[in-house]
């Protein structure tokens, strides 16, 4: 399964999920941001790519379906309201990712 992991600038947020659920058995993890300054930006090949796109904030969602509307008819657009407020990899981010994550995606930690 391929999960593509959205927050703004792809600097704390995402790239703490990809590293955690990169280490799921049979799972794929990328991180991207929405903005134009990201580390990796989110591109239509990653929105391509993905079997599920989770997002860290609403914005993220509204700025994702309208950018690549024509790509997301069959993909699971899911929001996990996270706020911008951790550090990369803070342990509390970890447990919050590992507590929601699993809502909308069947994984083996």
């Amino acid at each position: 399964m391929n999960l593509l992991f959205v927050c703004s600038e792809n600097r704390l947020r995402s790239p703490t999920a990809e590293v955690v659920f990169s280490e799921c058995v049979g799972v794929q993890a990328i991180s991207a941001g929405t903005n134009s300054d990201a580390e990796t930006p989110v591109s239509g090949d990653l929105v391509e790519w993905a079997d599920v796109i989770l997002v860290m904030e609403k914005s993220h969602r509204k700025k994702i379906s309208k950018k690549f509307k024509a790509l997301l008819k069959d993909k699971k657009l899911v929001c996990l309201d996270i706020p911008d407020n951790y550090e990369c990899m803070q342990p509390e981010l970890v447990t919050l990712l590992k507590t929601k994550v699993p809502r909308y995606v069947r994984l083996t930690l």
